[in-house]
Order: structure tokens, then sequence, then C-alpha cells
């Protein structure tokens, strides 16, 4: 009889764990099929209360009409005040640096014309981007210009002219204009400055003349070979303002003016060759022969208040040389009889 009770309880306890586990099995087996979101069944009234507490909160703005004006409070935020002046001073500042376009002439005729323009070059490639070399040479068989050109790593534009002159001063200037032509055709954008192969920088006027919105200008040191003296040209500064001009003749008339001042010592926006009337003026007829350095010269000589003084703080300060390497014929003369 023992025996017989003892199964009984047995086959009981069997039954008991039996239908408790399908019970387990069919809840876990359906509730799987549920759909899933943000509420749901089994969550409990504590956790979804929390949910909006950890969420961020936007900020409000409040609105409010004084005499006719709209003004607004300051956005709300969970940020300490000297958190936020901390990261508004510590943003980049991401205003683009302006193009510098260096146009630069090349003869034949100059003495050691490969060694001055590897001299420039290496002055060029300390200047930041964005900047592109212009480089105008006559027509010739030899191939040292390009080969210097490719060597510096600069961005540049070799451009070979088709005319012949017997005339130093007028060859160059032939070579600016069609360094000029070649701005206006393709529109591009930037300061345009003539830098000779003799001239010699201060770095800080590559900073300043990205500053130059329309006319810039600046006192320039001329240096002789054999010569004790230095002379100037250029603009004649009272502090920041550009009041005269240094001048290689003594008569100071205003037509005079135009021939007499160096291209060399200006910087101008190359928008007023393509775009004048962006600047007020009416658009030139597109004439292949017209000299556009005499175009320039006329606009600044027109109004001269546009013009903006190189360095800005104080333009008579130096920051521009140009050496004169041209050999005179008699020393020359001396040198070949030495070494003969």
């Amino acid at each position: 009889m023992v025996s017989v009770e003892r199964s009984k309880k047995k086959s009981q306890i069997w039954k008991k764990a039996m239908i408790h586990f399908s019970l387990c099995f069919a809840m876990g087996f359906f509730t799987g099929f549920a759909p899933t979101g943000k509420s749901s069944t089994f969550s409990s009234p504590v956790a979804t209360s929390n949910r909006p507490e950890l969420a961020p909160q936007p900020l409000q703005v409040a609105h409010q009409t004084v005499n006719g004006n709209t003004s607004s409070t300051a956005p709300t935020s969970r940020f300490p005040k000297h958190k936020k002046n901390l990261r508004e001073n510590t943003e980049p500042d991401l205003k683009p640096r302006r193009l510098i376009i260096i146009v630069t002439p090349t003869s034949t005729k100059l003495r050691f014309q490969g060694v001055y323009l590897r001299k420039l070059a290496n002055t060029i490639k300390l200047v930041p981007p964005p900047l592109v070399w212009i480089v105008v040479e006559p027509p010739t068989e030899s191939t040292e210009v390009s080969e210097i050109l490719r060597k510096t790593g600069i961005m540049y534009r070799h451009l070979v002219s088709k005319e012949n002159f017997n005339n130093l001063e007028a060859e160059l200037n032939h070579q600016r204009n069609l360094a000029l032509k070649h701005i206006e055709h393709h529109r591009l954008s930037g300061i345009v400055h003539f830098a000779g192969l003799s001239n010699v920088y201060d770095l800080e006027f590559f900073h300043h003349l990205r500053d130059i919105e329309m006319f810039g200008t600046w006192p320039m040191a001329m240096l002789k070979a054999n010569r004790k003296n230095v002379k100037m040209e250029g603009a004649l500064c009272d502090s920041s303002q550009v009041v005269g001009w240094h001048l290689r003749n003594k008569n100071n008339e205003t037509d005079m003016l135009s021939s007499q001042i160096r291209i060399s010592s200006l910087a101008f926006n190359s928008s007023i060759l393509w775009d004048p009337e962006r600047w007020g003026r009416a658009s030139p007829v597109q004439d292949p022969s017209q000299n556009s350095i005499k175009l320039v010269k006329q606009v600044i000589l027109e109004d001269e208040s546009k013009l903006k003084g190189i360095p800005p703080d104080d333009c008579s300060k130096i920051l521009l040389w140009r050496f004169n390497f041209h050999v005179q014929p008699t020393l020359k003369r001396q040198v070949l009889r030495i070494s003969s």
C-alpha cells in the first residue's frame, strides 16, 4: 500500500511540473510574436515616466514685440555661460584666403635670368596658398624657364610671347599686357601683383596683399650696383594715407603721372579687367591691341581715394626692394678684358 501511494504522489508531481512547463513555454512562444514599440505591455510605469527626463529638451525662445519691432530673449540652455563662451572663442576662422596672382615677365636680354627666377621662386614658395604664378617669356628655343617652373612645386601658368623686341622695357610691358589678357580671358579672380625678377620681399608684404579690395600701393626701395645711395619710388605716405608719389622726374603734372608710376608698385583686383560694371564702370570694348596696364593706371588716377596703402598701419614702411642688376657696358668690357 505504501508503494502504491508513493507512485501516485510521484505521478502527480510530474503532472504539475509538465503543466507548469507547458504554460511557460506557451507564454514565451506567443510573447515572441508580440509587436515591438516604445511602450510594452510588460514595461513598468516607473520606467516610462523617467524617459522624458532623459531626452534632450529643445531650446525655447520667447518672442515679444516692442514698439512694433520684433525682439527675442536669449535662448535658455543647460550649459553654463563660461563654457558657451569658451566654445565660441575656439571656433576656427573659416574665412577663405584671397587668391594672389603674381605676374613675372622674363627676357633673354636679362643676365642670370635663371638664377633670379629660382630666387624669386624660393620666395613665392613661402607664401601660403592659394597663389598662381604667371610667367611670360619671349619666343626662344631654350627650355630653361619651363624646367625651372616644373621643379618649383608652385601652381603656375607659363605663357610664351610671339613678338620680338629690341627694347627691353617695351618687351617686358608687352609681356605684362599678355598676362593681363590671359587673366581677363580666363576670368581669374584675385589680387594681381607684378613681381620683377630682381624683387626682394618681406613676407609680410603678401599677407597685406590679400587685404586689398580694389587697389593697393606701397613705396619701393631702388638699389643699384656700385652705388651707395637708395632711391624711393611708389607711394608717398603719411601714416596710413597715400598723399603723393615718389617720381623718377621732378615734373608732377597729372598727365605725366601715369607714365611715371611703375606698375610694379601697384596691385589691383583682377575683376576690374573682366567685370568693370562691378566697380561702377562701363564695359570696355574688346580690343586685342588695348593696353591693359594703361587702363589700370587710368582707373587708379581717376580716384586715388580707392587706394589702400601697404602696410595699412604705416604704409611708409618698406616691404619690397628692387635691385638693378643690369651690368653697365663699360663694366662689361672691363670684365671681358680681364678674362681675356
